[in-house]
């Protein structure tokens, strides 16, 4: 996905990357649905379909894309 093309400025070749979570290091994580808060205000998780994220980066214009790969 390296090779994409930036939807911001049409730029030819996205550099790849990832969003760092504090809950999982190394990866973002996109969960389905609506965000419902759980009694001490984090965000309900329990048997949500949940997908790794991935992110490219123009390096021109700095625009960031994500996109979702695989269902954890």
């Amino acid at each position: 996905m390296s090779d994409g093309k930036c939807t911001h400025c049409g730029h030819q070749g996205l550099e790849p990357g990832f969003l760092a979570d504090r809950q999982q290091p190394g990866f973002g994580i996109w969960v389905e649905g609506e965000l419902e808060l759980g009694l001490l205000g984090g965000a309900k998780l329990m048997g949500r379909p949940k997908w790794v994220v991935d992110a490219r980066r123009c390096p021109q214009c700095y625009h960031l894309e994500l996109f979702t790969s695989r269902e954890l």
